[in-house]
């Protein structure tokens, strides 16, 4: 599992706020539809970017709870929204939220439950915070969905399978209905958004991945500094070419508290 430390959260910072993330961002906040007044959790806020807007959304009448395990990703947030009385941040694991039970509208989750191995504890914690017929978003990715040209098929097969192992279900969206409805939910919509790049974009998620990749395949001794550098170069030479080709699909899941 990845570990979101001091420079990893940098590379987020500037990553998250490029125009494929906030694509992303704003899918999961559309199909929440935040209201002014409503009470919402945002569960694995990261660096706090969509607690952000969700607390623009809601108003000083609402409330934005964020919550995520990471301490450097919570003092990036609490940077962010310093001054927002309406939010409030806490660390925390996903199977034990420290609220009372009904306390929240509404509940969403961005690119968290990959990482979660035992989600259903994390699903019935949810259930037991959102009210009634609460709505709850979760967004992740199906990492079967990725496709990336190269021309060192089996280089580029080697990496992503060592990336693989920074998550700990790589099918989330496959599995997710499922799980939900046996944790007392009604999913209503499983809606899919696809990132497809034919160019290198410094702001995008694949420039992003390439970092994240390289450094996670030494720092995990999987390979060595050579090896990942190799395959990096090479995505910034396709590029050069015209020959470069990055798509994968992130999946928003829209339930309801039954």
């Amino acid at each position: 599992m990845l570990q979101f430390d001091e420079e990893t959260t940098r590379v987020l910072e500037d990553a998250y706020q490029g125009a494929d993330i906030c694509r992303r961002r704003r899918a999961n906040f559309d199909a929440l539809a935040p209201q002014p007044g409503e009470r919402i959790l945002d569960l694995g806020c990261g660096n706090g970017l969509l607690t952000l807007e969700l607390a623009r959304a809601v108003g000083p009448a609402g409330h934005v709870a964020g919550l995520d395990a990471s301490p450097d990703m919570l003092a990036a947030a609490r940077q962010r929204l310093e001054g927002r009385a309406n939010t409030t941040l806490t660390e925390s694991d996903a199977a034990s939220l420290p609220f009372e039970p009904e306390s929240f509208n509404k509940a969403v989750s961005v690119q968290v439950f990959e990482y979660i191995t035992s989600r259903r504890p994390a699903l019935r914690a949810l259930h037991r915070v959102l009210q009634p017929d609460g709505r709850l978003v979760i967004g992740d990715i199906h990492w079967d969905t990725l496709a990336w040209n190269s021309d060192n098929a089996a280089r580029m097969q080697r990496l992503l399978d060592i990336w693989d192992a920074h998550t700990a279900e790589r099918a989330i969206p496959a599995r997710l209905p499922e799980e939900l409805r046996a944790c007392g939910f009604a999913v209503e919509a499983l809606q899919p958004l696809t990132i497809c790049d034919t160019s290198l974009r410094p702001d995008g998620l694949a420039a992003m991945m390439i970092r994240l990749i390289r450094a996670y395949a030494v720092e995990s001794g999987a390979t060595d500094t050579d090896d990942a550098a190799a395959w990096a170069q090479e995505q910034e030479e396709l590029a050069a070419e015209g020959r470069f080709f990055f798509s994968l699909t992130h999946f928003v899941c829209t339930a309801r508290r039954l």
